[in-house]
């Protein structure tokens, strides 16, 4: 590949945005009940966007054969459109792509089971290690700019923003049993904070264990206010990294919107995306990050204004890539034009020239 300059990329408006996410998701949905036929034994529970068998490469040279992608829900609209658009150039090509959670993709990942893991926080390293001892060899590709929205329900008209140790005392390790937005007052006092949350019920849906969301949010959100409290003597080291654990948590977003708009006193996070293609049934909410209340914007987002941005990424399995052209086709597909374009239809933010040829140059400089 040669380095093509960014600019900024396309400027869709949402309602052509979610038309063309949501096409090209029905496509996806369409290929895999006709290319599967109902049959549910592949390794990866995927949506098919081709399912032919084949070598890497035909008798006419055409790429063939198969690609697996598990991983974040948040990275999954990104590689599902990009599988899509690659599908329409190299029909004899299967792209499955999972969004079962960051973690459990890189669980399948380290274990070899995936050729690429979509991710919405960087490897651990725990992950590292597990690859390293089955020796599996990665590359590290940041494709997008995610900002975490915390959302709650568009009847809730009591909250507009909330500062970062609100959500700790919303949400934190310390906050087991508050059913009342109210409860969370005098913790939100102690550790510095405004305890002027309303008398109404708390009803939290948000991502599990398993989501490079809930990773992200616990590392940004809490992670000073926890050290403190740990140095503090108020809580123990093995709590800190966590939230609390009595909320409905769900490994799939729409789950989450769907929590969220179903009580009008919700409380909740996805990723950027899920949160502004449903504006008709929840309410993105501004954060106090300890500069002032910023709401999530694409804007914000890529300047980093908005203080719960977090970077987006694809790990690329180098021997899988070198032995299969088809993975190698694809990754350069995704760094090119046509992905770059696709991270702002599936209305992520784009990274800027710079930031997006240091991933160009990361693939390259792995020889594929």
């Amino acid at each position: 590949m040669t380095d093509v300059p960014r600019g900024k990329g396309l400027e869709l408006s949402d309602s052509r945005r979610r038309w063309r996410v949501l096409a090209a998701l029905l496509t996806v949905l369409a290929l895999a009940v006709a290319a599967c036929g109902g049959d549910d034994d592949d390794d990866v529970e995927a949506d098919d966007i081709a399912d032919n068998s084949g070598d890497d490469a035909g008798d006419d040279g055409a790429l063939s054969g198969e690609i697996v992608i598990s991983g974040s829900s948040t990275v999954e609209p990104i590689s599902s459109l990009v599988g899509e658009l690659f599908f329409e150039q190299n029909p004899d090509v299967a792209v499955r792509v999972d969004g079962p959670g960051t973690g459990d993709g890189f669980q399948l990942f380290c274990a070899g089971e995936t050729d690429i893991s979509d991710a919405s926080r960087a490897i651990t390293e725990e992950e590292m290690q597990a690859c390293a001892d089955a020796g599996i060899e990665y590359v590290e590709l940041q494709v997008a700019i995610d900002g975490l929205s915390v959302i709650t329900n568009p009847n809730n008209d009591a909250i507009d923003c909330l500062s970062f140790e609100q959500l700790y005392g919303i949400a934190g390790p310390e906050s087991e049993g508050f059913d009342n937005w109210s409860d969370a007052n005098a913790l939100i006092s102690e550790i510095g904070g405004e305890g002027n949350l309303p008398d109404a019920d708390l009803e939290i849906t948000a991502p599990g264990e398993e989501s490079g969301t809930y990773d992200s949010f616990i590392e940004i959100v809490f992670g000073d206010i926890a050290e403190a409290r740990v140095e503090a003597g108020a809580l123990t080291e093995d709590r800190a990294e966590s939230t609390r654990p009595d909320y409905s948590s769900q490994a799939n977003d729409n789950a989450i919107i769907d929590g969220i708009s179903g009580s009008d006193t919700s409380f909740g996070w996805v990723g950027y995306a899920f949160a502004d293609q449903n504006r008709d049934v929840v309410k993105l909410l501004a954060v106090d990050g300890g500069e002032g209340c910023v709401e999530p914007t694409p804007e914000t987002i890529a300047d980093g204004s908005y203080p719960i941005a977090r970077p987006l990424f694809i790990y690329v399995n180098t021997a899988k890539a070198s032995a299969n052209p088809a993975l190698a086709a694809f990754v350069d597909f995704y760094l090119s034009d046509a992905g770059y374009e696709a991270v702002a239809e599936a209305d992520y933010v784009q990274l800027d020239d710079a930031a997006w040829q240091e991933t160009v140059a990361a693939w390259e400089a792995a020889g594929i």
